[in-house]
């Protein structure tokens, strides 16, 4: 049957398919036609030579020491999350109640650990030079290896200590490809020019790391081909969504884009350097303020940075019915220490942490916080047709093409006669001059507080605000997705949803805003790669593709031609086959779902 011979065909082009999304805590990477990729910890462990320098990237991001001003301004911060939890109202109209951080302070001071029976767990024994994901937990602290994070706050991690050149993170990014390739796949290297990559980049990219990043998979690592795709639109196919404002928390950045028909709006990008380690971060300092009973937690350690992260999803929740203190039991487990169970109190605390992305001065615990947007591209010396060139070719002919409808515009008005009807024509002769003068592609800037800090409402609605049309602001005002693994707490959607309908404009508060944030019932960390698996496999798929040859030959000039978030035309051509392609997987009784890719 011609189905089953299609299906057949689209299953092995899906297990031929590597899909790679990289972030800043965890890779996830595994074969298109997996219904759920690997996870391991993007980390790489290598051993210190003698009398080489120490460095260890950190699990959590760093604290910055506290000055009085800065306790001061958190503690004000705190306070009115605090006042604004205790007017809100329980499900049954009842006003909720808080016990005071006293009172939980005092029983946390009295409780005293419960000794269990001693750690079976042993430190990694092991003269291996290089140690790839997950076995870097079971290191000794005091062995001489240093850990390196390939990405940061969303992006490389390039840095000016030791292993921090784009040379050396571009060599660890292979390292921890092939060892997932061939320790957690099983596929030999050599075979790997029969395979092809899909590389999920951050919405707001750096050119130069995509052209390096490129070479990596075709010419360093030897995938038969790769293209590059944008996790928020992979998170649009990964959701079945066609349009949506996307919310991506990661682990230490968040990002918001408006992304319709598999195309990121450029204007609508911002990223904030924050994520959800920094909300880890506060909700230490919240626990710290109620006598923590674990007193020698360090989260610069490790395992202790993964029990912190660990609680944080345990206790931390938006539920406005719990009210009053909880009480609460984690377990603490070490090589070679006894294992200790604590009890303790919580009480607002664990609401107040994740509020921290709309009140972000919480967020001054772990430093200063950028906000990004997608720049401009400086251009490119190996492309002589980069963005400057087609941005002034584009501008220059439409100064001619306004120039030529001014002219034509005269011509037809001059001759009029009396008495027929006048006709009235705006002053445009301005127009050419600033056009000239003014770059229509520039970015905005996101407006921030007087801190400097933006909190995610507030990025999500200045967001949608840059879309270019009416229209698409209304989609966008009925359709906001929320992805990434930072931001699983209960309740949190309806909160979003109650702080955005309070602040969008009046012309579009007709509209019903839908805030999804576990699409099609999945965990949202997996939406990204998900959507990559499924735009992999659909038939418009096939003119993204680059091979090494022609990389070879042609450079980075081929991504101007291939990656739809760099030509516009290509955009246009994109889009077309992409919904092509999804009416006939639909109309086909939804081929992709027997390969489990939805």
């Amino acid at each position: 049957m011609p189905v089953f011979q299609e299906s057949c065909a689209e299953q092995i082009q899906a297990q031929t398919i590597i899909i790679i999304h990289p972030g800043s805590m965890y890779l996830r990477m595994g074969r298109a036609s997996d219904l759920n990729p690997y996870t391991l910890l993007n980390a790489v462990a290598r051993k210190r030579k003698l009398g080489g320098t120490e460095y260890k990237d950190s699990f959590l991001p760093t604290v910055i020491q506290r000055t009085k001003e800065l306790t001061q301004a958190m503690e004000e911060s705190r306070l009115q999350v605090s006042h604004t939890l205790q007017s809100c109202l329980q499900s049954d109209g009842r006003r909720r109640y808080a016990t005071p951080p006293q009172q939980i302070a005092a029983f946390n001071r009295r409780s005293n650990p419960e000794i269990l029976s001693p750690c079976k767990i042993e430190w990694l024994k092991t003269e291996q030079d290089i140690i790839v994901g997950d076995d870097i937990l079971s290191l000794n602290p005091n062995d001489d290896y240093n850990i390196h994070f390939p990405y940061k706050r969303g992006d490389l991690n390039v840095h000016l200590g030791p292993g921090g050149s784009l040379r050396s993170v571009m060599a660890d990014l292979k390292t921890i490809w092939e060892h997932v390739l061939t320790e957690k796949m099983d596929i030999p290297l050599r075979d790997l020019k029969h395979y092809r990559a899909v590389l999920v980049i951050p919405d707001i990219y750096n050119r130069n790391y995509l052209k390096e990043l490129t070479t990596l998979m075709l010419c360093d690592i030897g995938f038969g081909g790769c293209f590059l795709l944008q996790d928020h639109v992979a998170a649009t196919f990964g959701a079945g969504l066609g349009y949506a404002c996307v919310v991506d928390v990661g682990d230490q950045k968040t990002s918001v884009s408006c992304v319709e028909d598999g195309i990121s709006h450029r204007n609508t990008r911002v990223r904030m350097d924050y994520g959800g380690g920094d909300i880890t971060q506060t909700f230490f300092w919240l626990l710290q303020k109620c006598a923590f009973p674990y007193k020698s937690c360090d989260p610069s350690e490790k395992l202790d940075a993964l029990l912190l992260n660990q609680l944080k999803k345990d206790f931390c929740h938006i539920d406005l019915n719990i009210c009053g203190s909880q009480e609460k039991t984690f377990v603490v487990r070490k090589p070679k220490t006894q294992t200790e169970k604590y009890t303790l109190q919580v009480g607002d605390e664990c609401l107040v942490a994740p509020l921290s992305l709309f009140q972000p001065e919480l967020f001054k615990v772990t430093g200063v916080h950028g906000v990004h947007v997608q720049k401009r591209s400086m251009g490119d010396p190996e492309d002589p047709h980069d963005d400057n060139y087609l941005r002034e070719t584009s501008r220059r002919g439409m100064k001619e093409n306004l120039e030529q409808a001014l002219e034509l515009q005269e011509e037809v008005i001059a001759p009029a006669v009396g008495g027929e009807e006048e006709v009235v024509v705006d002053n445009v002769d301005s127009a050419p001059s600033a056009l000239s003068n003014r770059d229509i592609d520039a970015p905005r800037d996101f407006v921030v507080g007087p801190q400097q800090l933006l909190g995610l409402d507030h990025a999500v609605l200045q967001s949608i605000d840059r879309c270019p049309t009416d229209d698409l602001k209304r989609k966008m005002y009925s359709c906001v997705l929320v992805v990434g693994s930072g931001m699983k707490f209960q309740g949190i959607g309806m909160w979003l949803h109650n702080r955005i309908s309070l602040q969008i404009p009046y012309t579009y508060r007709a509209e019903q805003l839908d805030i999804i944030t576990h699409p099609k019932e999945m965990d949202p960390g997996m939406t990204a790669w998900k959507g990559a698996a499924i735009l992999s496999c659909l038939e418009s798929a096939q003119e993204l593709w680059i091979g090494r040859q022609e990389w070879e030959r042609i450079g980075v000039r081929i991504l101007r031609e291939r990656a739809p978030f760099m030509c516009f035309t290509l955009c246009l051509s994109f889009l077309c086959n992409v919904i092509t392609s999804i009416s006939k997987r639909y109309v086909t009784n939804c081929k992709i779902s027997r390969l489990g890719l939805i």
